[in-house]
């Protein structure tokens, strides 16, 4: 989704919660200013509880965790910490060992 399509996503967002419960009371209105276009949004109990839960599940597939070494590194996506370089976790101790012991395979002889 375009980033320009972010007041359309949440607008459309709230209209398909409220379409579920539209004799829910409006607790308030959400402003939202973006790129230079402005629109309000009714917010009911439903459409406020589910934005909060869409916004707590979100998991961005570029965040690999903290570490569990120093407690605020942030891992890459080889499981080191970008903060104190250690491996983190099982799989990353085994990502480090393997590439420890790798080798490189024997040449093929050549065919001519």
């Amino acid at each position: 989704m375009p980033v320009d399509d972010v007041l359309a996503a949440i607008q459309a967002f709230a209209t398909r919660i409220h379409a579920l419960d539209p004799k829910a009371a409006t607790l308030g209105e959400l402003t939202l200013n973006f790129q230079g276009r402005e629109v309000q949004v009714p917010v009911t109990g439903p459409i406020a509880a589910a934005l909060a839960e869409a916004l707590h599940g979100y998991h961005d597939s570029r965040d690999f965790g903290s570490c569990d070494y120093c407690d605020g590194g942030r891992l890459d996506d080889n499981f080191l910490c970008l903060s104190c370089g250690r491996p983190n976790g099982l799989f990353g101790q085994m990502l480090t060992e393997r590439a420890a012991g790798h080798v490189d395979p024997p040449s093929l002889p050549s065919t001519h």
